[in-house]
């Protein structure tokens, strides 16, 4: 079953770059990011200036200063707690994740959308969307540890909940703010939690693998 939805995300993330790399999503993207604007002011998103402000907000949960202060944080914390195989997972986890997604940015190479002003400062190219992936890979991974320890279905859900919602939430504002294409996003989306399920998974494995019952319930504790 893991390995099925992980080889899932794959044709998935395999399927949105097909369209991408053919022009097929072209039409759709352009459509969704013009649909966000006031049509007679291209520059100006839909919404009262308060929402705008609040994108910025919300894309820079996403940014790659962000994930990395997020997590030296908690690797640093579960050094202290002495955890060191729960904090070598997120720091491989969220470092291969910025390494794989920074190599399909130069792989694809996607220019940036230009049909709209864009409300932010942008620095890669386009596909796929950083912010996405990268809050995607990191926000589910520590819901993932987090959820693992916990003793009710309602606070593991909750975790879980909260970790996707903050990640549609940072993907949506970089399509609002005009720096990326939807297709950008959903394929950023994708790649994230296929790579968060990917690590999980094999760390799970590898862990069952290794460790008795009681020692690996004490180090994801």
């Amino acid at each position: 079953m893991p390995a099925a939805l992980v080889a899932a995300g794959v044709a998935a993330f395999l399927g949105v770059a097909s369209e991408v790399w053919e022009g097929e999503a072209r039409r759709f993207d352009e459509r969704v990011l013009l649909a966000l604007r006031d049509p007679a002011n291209l520059s100006d998103p839909l919404g009262p200036r308060w929402l705008e402000e609040a994108m910025r907000d919300l894309s820079g949960m996403g940014s790659g200063w962000t994930v990395m202060l997020l997590t030296l944080s908690t690797v640093g914390f579960l050094l202290i707690r002495r955890r060191r195989s729960t904090a070598a997972v997120i720091a491989t986890t969220v470092t291969g994740g910025l390494l794989l997604c920074q190599a399909l940015k130069h792989a694809f190479a996607r220019p940036r959308p230009e049909l709209v002003p864009h409300g932010s400062f942008v620095y890669t190219s386009s596909f796929p969307s950083g912010h996405a992936a990268m809050s995607a890979v990191t926000f589910l991974t520590l819901a993932a540890l987090l959820a693992e320890g916990e003793p009710t279905r309602l606070s593991r859900v909750y975790l879980l909940s909260l970790a996707v919602l903050l990640t549609l939430g940072v993907g949506f504002s970089r399509v609002y703010l005009g720096v990326h294409y939807p297709s950008d996003v959903l394929a950023g989306w994708i790649f994230g939690a296929t790579w968060s399920a990917a690590c999980w998974f094999a760390v799970r494995r590898w862990s069952r693998s290794e460790q008795g019952p009681c020692e690996k319930a004490r180090d994801l504790r």
